[in-house]
């Protein structure tokens, strides 16, 4: 039977490979090294756009800007990614709300990304303005803080 401690290897691999799965439809489309780590034997430190299209909302796109980790925990799919972020839609032709898209004060999640090997991921939401007819996004932050945890907003009217 094997040690436990030797299946420690294995259990971070497959958890590295999760937050790729987080958001499925989430495209790269670029990013930006900040900081460069152990001599540029590793990732660097970087700011990574990422595209995703509201599966509800016909053509509304939403880009969504993070920090990564880089060095070996970023390698490795451990690190602990810092809780900032921006967030834009747009509107990429005639906007239209399929049935399914869901109204009422506490929206729908649209996207999720992982930010941490545990308990911390961004978040995306989709809210219906019916008096100002606009879809809403709010990106937000799991991250336990006292008060508001980190978030943005973006509004793409329907027209």
């Amino acid at each position: 039977m094997p040690r436990p401690y030797r299946l420690w290897p294995a259990f971070a691999l497959l958890l590295a490979a999760l937050p790729a799965a987080a958001a499925e439809d989430t495209r790269e489309v670029g990013y930006v090294n900040t900081a460069i780590t152990n001599l540029g034997l590793t990732r660097s430190h970087r700011v990574v756009v990422e595209r995703f299209d509201d599966p509800d909302v016909q053509n509304v796109s939403c880009w969504i800007s993070q920090a990564r980790t880089g060095g070996f925990s970023g390698m490795l799919g451990v690190a602990d990614d810092p809780a900032r972020f921006a967030i834009t839609c747009a509107a990429t032709g005639p906007v239209t709300l399929r049935d399914g898209a869901r109204r009422g004060e506490r929206g729908e999640q649209v996207y999720e990304s992982s930010t941490s090997l545990f308990f911390k991921e961004t978040r995306v939401h989709r809210f219906i303005d019916e008096e100002r007819n606009a879809v809403v996004y709010l990106a937000w932050s799991t991250k336990l803080v006292d008060g508001s945890p980190f978030n943005a907003v973006a509004v793409v009217p329907i027209r």
